[in-house]
């Protein structure tokens, strides 16, 4: 059933495009100023004013959220000569996805945490990760980098950060640390996340082989899966306490590592992140049966001398009462995820709702796509196939087994809507702004700025995907924004498509931790809504040194041919 949002506001005024009647049409335009540096200093303004309100004004999400998104309207509609009622159904359609699907993942989430805590099975969760090791640093590595990938490769779109933010607060790390640290694990799979849509959204646009691009995306990736975890514990506790632990790390890594090259090179990206997460953790697991560090550190880096006889020792009945709730959330999350099942639901759920005057009006143009091409605003209602929709019945289903009664969990739900009332607010506004930013043009000015470098453009094309993620907050909306940029770009140089279409989504997953949105949700899930600011200070570095490290290895691969017949087989 198709449904065509705000067709009665549509405008009689609007130009109908080379003269069909009915079809209407606004051409983007990147360089209004007729100064390219102008008009990228125009388009750079949203994001800069988003910035400096959360990290240097320390406003809270939700205000930091409206006034850049003041920014961005008056320079779509003042600079960039967006017709206004285009510039209001982007805004609009953008935080619509901005409450679901995305804030729809958060919410039942929190929900999800709430009901263990409630039931006090999240105490217990607490005691079987002391008992898998009793080091923070592990268990830092075990949740945040092995379970987020898991949980990145079955639902992507801020789950990991929202779901192991939470379980590191319970582990008794400090709410600020665990939302930094939770966003800094959540690098390496992002390029794999959700069953591969980054990647197949990637060759959606650039027509390149799905496989080979598999291929090249875990190849850059490879080597950053195992710095990351060794980035992630030096960040927690120092590099004299990570060197502690290093033969851990470095096992972790390297199993997560090279089982992710090893799918991808051979069965493609939609199962890659779930089987190395697989895999690390029962080699991780292991591992640890057989080693232990020589000293003990609790979540605030102080030496454990012993442990409470509780905590040495779980029976199995332990075990079971604390994993269940997060078995049965694993489950419903892995099965949501599933292909042919989302396909099946989607057929009779899902209604596709065009937005009139908005769909299919404003075009692309050279020299980011070959010929002018129409975007789709479409608003996918896919109620129950949704992610959000899976965790929320695993929630349900999950009380029930815990003994909740009805009261109870309508109790929890409702503490859960008032805790996240603001939570909703700024997610809308920050897509609101995202969709603004892709309909108007302003992130492909900024990515023709970046083109412009020249000999230089491996490193800086490899940037733009890290903005094209931080902009939008996700790997898929970068490579469908700058895929086709990226290969066009590439071939123009004489560089290999392949690669830097890879850059794109490589670069794009050092931005998934400085994207606002999942500052967003990390702040959220951690109880420290009003905090972005500092989670952003604590992470933005991190997201810049390893994008530039990317940047690094993407100009080595492409200036040095042997290195490039190496990785294209």
């Amino acid at each position: 059933m198709t449904i065509h949002l705000f067709e009665k506001f549509i405008p009689s005024w609007i130009v109908a495009f080379e003269g069909s009647p009915g079809i209407t049409s606004w051409m983007q335009a990147y360089d209004p100023a007729h100064r390219w540096w102008l008009s990228t200093l125009w388009a750079a303004l949203p994001l800069v004013v988003l910035l400096a309100a959360m990290i240097v004004l320390r406003l809270k999400g939700h205000i930091s959220a409206l006034v850049a998104l003041a920014v961005a309207l008056i320079v779509a509609v003042g600079i960039f000569h967006m017709p206004m009622h285009l510039a209001v159904l982007s805004t609009i359609l953008g935080a619509g996805y901005g409450l679901f699907p995305i804030f729809w993942i958060v919410f039942p989430v929190i929900f999800m945490y709430q009901l263990t805590v409630r039931a006090g099975r999240f105490g217990l969760l607490q005691e079987c990760l002391v008992g898998v090791t009793e080091d923070s640093r592990l268990q830092l590595l075990l949740i945040a980098f092995i379970f987020g990938a898991f949980f990145e490769g079955a639902a992507g779109f801020g789950t990991p950060v929202a779901v192991c933010g939470t379980i590191l607060i319970g582990l008794g790390f400090l709410p600020l640390e665990a939302a930094g640290l939770a966003l800094l694990a959540n690098t390496a799979p992002v390029a794999f996340g959700a069953l591969g849509t980054p990647v197949i959204a990637l060759h959606a646009v650039t027509g390149l082989d799905t496989l080979v691009l598999t291929s090249v995306v875990a190849t850059l990736l490879t080597p950053f899966c195992i710095l990351v975890p060794f980035w992630l514990i030096w960040a927690f506790a120092g590099f004299k306490a990570m060197c502690e632990v290093w033969p851990a790390i470095l096992v972790s890594g390297v199993s997560f590592g090279f089982t992710q090259l090893l799918v991808a090179r051979h069965h493609g990206p939609w199962l890659v992140d779930i089987s190395a997460a697989v895999i690390s953790l029962c080699v991780f697991v292991l591992f640890l049966r057989v080693w232990k560090p020589k000293r003990i550190l609790d979540a605030q880096r102080k030496d454990i001398t012993h442990l409470p006889r509780s905590l040495r020792k779980n029976h199995a009945s332990v075990v079971t009462r604390a994993a269940v709730p997060w078995l049965i959330l694993t489950l419903f999350v892995t099965v949501w995820g599933t292909p042919r099942f989302t396909a099946w639901i989607d057929r009779i759920t899902t209604l596709r709702l065009p937005v009139a005057g908005l769909d299919r009006v404003v075009f692309r143009v050279p020299p980011v796509v070959p010929h002018p091409a129409a975007e789709a605003a479409v608003f996918t209602f896919n109620w129950l196939s949704a992610t959000g929709s899976g965790i929320f019945v695993a929630a349900l289903i999950a009380a029930l087994v815990m003994g909740l009664r009805s009261r109870a969990i309508l109790q929890v739900f409702w503490h859960t809507v008032v805790s996240t009332r603001f939570t909703m607010i700024t997610i809308a506004a920050l897509m609101g702004l995202a969709f603004i930013t892709r309909f108007c043009g302003l992130d492909t000015t900024l990515g023709l700025a970046f083109a412009r470098t020249g000999t230089f453009y491996p490193f800086f094309g490899t940037l733009i995907g890290w903005l094209g993620t931080a902009s939008t907050g996700s790997d898929t909306s970068s490579n469908v924004l700058f895929g086709n940029l990226q290969k066009f770009t590439a071939q123009q140089l004489g560089i290999s498509p392949y690669i830097m279409a890879s850059a794109n989504s490589g670069g794009g997953v050092m931005g998934k931790m400085v994207a606002p949105q999942s500052v967003v949700v990390a702040s959220t899930a951690t109880g420290i809504y009003g905090s972005e600011g500092s989670i952003l200070r604590f992470v933005f570095i991190h997201s810049f040194i390893l994008a530039c490290l990317m940047g690094v290895l993407v100009s080595l691969l492409v200036y040095f041919p042997s290195l490039t017949k190496l990785i294209l087989g």
